[in-house]
């Protein structure tokens, strides 16, 4: 079946994008994601942006590449819970309520790539084991 084929790296591709963006972003504008860390009353903000950009982007390209798959996906499942609570409760935001339910959807679909493995086209070492 074509679908069971392509579906699994235009997935992974579509679920990891997100996090390599994200932490392109947090390196472009490093200063100033410092700065909003702050502001929500993070300490050591240099030390956690910079553990934030390395989780995203090896994460990201780790689910989009197949490659460890299920331990890139823990790990930003374990990245998601805290930057969730810390970032995206205020729910008299209707933007932040949307962000809130953005980021466990996006943790559905990590925990499905967990349980199911990365699929055909990856990079996955031990072949159809799934890693």
């Amino acid at each position: 079946m074509k679908m069971k084929t392509y579906t699994p790296p235009v997935a992974r591709a579509l679920l990891g994008l997100i996090f390599v963006a994200s932490g392109a972003n947090k390196v472009a504008a490093f200063e100033g994601t410092q700065q909003y860390m702050a502001e929500y009353g993070m300490p050591a903000t240099a030390l956690l942006l910079g553990g934030a950009i390395v989780v995203e982007v090896a994460g990201g390209l780790s689910v989009i590449l197949g490659y460890k798959s299920r331990i890139g996906a823990a790990a930003l499942i374990l990245f998601l819970i805290p930057a969730t609570l810390i970032f995206h409760t205020d729910f008299s935001q209707q933007t932040q309520v949307i962000m809130f339910l953005k980021n466990l959807s996006i943790m559905g679909g990590l925990l499905l790539l967990m349980a199911h493995g990365p699929g055909p086209y990856s990079l996955r070492p031990g072949g159809d084991r799934g890693s």
